[in-house]
Parts: C-alpha cells; sequence; structure tokens
C-alpha cells in the first residue's frame, strides 16, 4: 500500500530553483531514505511536505487525500515530524513538551485528561527518559531533546514520521538508538540523512538528490556504489557488503597519500 505520493514539486527561494520536478513515494512500513550533499534539497522537500514551505506547483498525496487541502489538525494526526534544530524560544518541562504531541486529539480549551497523561508517560518510557519528566528541556543535552521530540511525536499517535536529518551533530550511540527506536515503531519513514552509512543500515530504499533534483532511487546496495557517489559527492570510496549486517558498508578513501 502506497502511502506518499510527491508528483513534480518544484519551490525556489525566489529565483534560485531548489527543488525540481520531485517525484517519489513512500509505500506503508517503509524507511525511506533522502540523501545528497550539503545544499541539495533535502530539508527544503521535508519542509514543503510539513508545510514550512509552500511549492511553487506539484501535488502531494498522503493516504490518497492531497495533504495540501487537509487542516493543520488532519494532517497532524497522520504526519509527525523531527527535524534538527529544535530551540524552543521558552523553558518547558520535558513532559510538557512531550503533552504538546496531544494537541492534535484535542479542542481548544480542552485541558490534559488522565488518558493524555497515560499517554505521555507512556511516550517517555519508551524512549526511557520517564525519570526526566520534570527536568528542564533546555538544560538536557542535544541528544536527549531528540529522545524528547521523538516522545512528542509518538504521544501524538501519528504513524507516518517526517525526520529532517534527526540524528545531525549526535554522538553515535544517540544516532544508533534513535534510528533502531524508529524502526521498532513500525512506523512509516521518510527522513533526510547526512550519514551514508546509516542510510545504508537502516533505509529500505533511498532517493539521492544533487541541485534540487532526484537524480538516483533505490534500494541501498543499488544506490550507494563507489561510482555513485564519486558522481554525487566527488569522493572516492570502497563498498562492501558487510558479514554481519548484510547492509552495505562504506569506506571513504582519502584524496592523497596517507
Amino acid at each position: 500500500m502506497t502511502r506518499l505520493v510527491i508528483d513534480n514539486l518544484n519551490f525556489s527561494y525566489d529565483d534560485t530553483d531548489a527543488a525540481r520536478n520531485i517525484c517519489l513515494s513512500v509505500d506503508k512500513g517503509e524507511f525511506v531514505g533522502l540523501i545528497g550533499p550539503n545544499g541539495s534539497g533535502k530539508s527544503t522537500v521535508l519542509k514543503n511536505l510539513y508545510r514550512a514551505l509552500k511549492p511553487d506547483s506539484g501535488k502531494v498525496s498522503l493516504d490518497g487525500d492531497d495533504l495540501f487541502f487537509l487542516s493543520h489538525k488532519a494532517a497532524a494526526l497522520k504526519l509527525g515530524v523531527v527535524g534538527q534544530e529544535n530551540d524552543v524560544p521558552f523553558d518547558f518541562l520535558v513532559e510538557e513538551i512531550v503533552a504538546m504531541g496531544r494537541s492534535p486529539h484535542k479542542k481548544l480549551f480542552d485541558i490534559d485528561n488522565e488518558h493524555d497523561k497515560y499517554i505521555v508517560h507512556h511516550a517517555l518510557e519508551h524512549l526511557g527518559m520517564a525519570n526526566m519528566a520534570k527536568r528542564n528541556y533546555l538544560h538536557i543535552s542535544g541528544g536527549e531533546k531528540q529522545r524528547v521530540l521523538i516522545a512528542r511525536v509518538i504521544a501524538q499517535e501519528c504513524d507516518f514520521l517526517l525526520l529532517d536529518e534527526p540524528t545531525n551533530h549526535l554522538d553515535i550511540s544517540y544516532q544508533l538508538q534513535i534510528f533502531d527506536f524508529v524502526k521498532r515503531l513500525g512506523v512509516t519513514a521518510l527522513s533526510a540523512i547526512h550519514d551514508l552509512n546509516m542510510a545504508a543500515l537502516y533505509c529500505d530504499r533511498i532517493f539521492v538528490l544533487k541541485a534540487g533534483e532526484i537524480v538516483l532511487q533505490g534500494k541501498p546496495e543499488e544506490v550507494l556504489t563507489p561510482e555513485n557517489i564519486l558522481n554525487v559527492y566527488g569522493v572516492r570510496c570502497d563498498t562492501r557488503i558487510h558479514p554481519i549486517t548484510g547492509k552495505p558498508a562504506i569506506t571513504f578513501l582519502p584524496s592523497g597519500k596517507l
């Protein structure tokens, strides 16, 4: 079952094309990756999907409905977003941040009921953060903040995640922990990913962007070849199937002698 279909999406910043003729689909339960060099359009595509930006043209269908005609509340019941920059202008408790995920399920002046509190606590437990519920969000580490924001998405009770480089700037243990958790959730996910080895390890399919256009797509072993990586990123590498993971493992090679 195909859940998301993007058909000829175009977006420009003033006179600069940032996304051109983007066409892709995501099936139910898939973890699909968007990769490409800095400035290739990964975040731009995702921001158009969660409506931080408005496309110049194109159509996006989510579960058969035109995404851009859904109300923000209806879209939030289906789509959850975790970005790479998560500054909060005011200080909130961790549990208050997670409770914000309950907003799409409530009317304007509704207060949290016992069910809401249960969902929030359950989401924090999932991320191993129940003991941090009363901590100030601004005073926890970057990796902990990302886990809080994923807990907020879980509390939102949506089953399609848009992830905009959610592990960028995090150390390797947090990267693995976050992607492991998303995979265990069994939800559908579309994620911009900076690290090619992470993309190889977790993605079912990969779309490669370069200068705002999709130039490659397929399974990780089809896309992440030395030739393709050289053409897209301009770096040499060795790619082999890892004997334990069964996934491509990429070793980048220096341009000069060691």
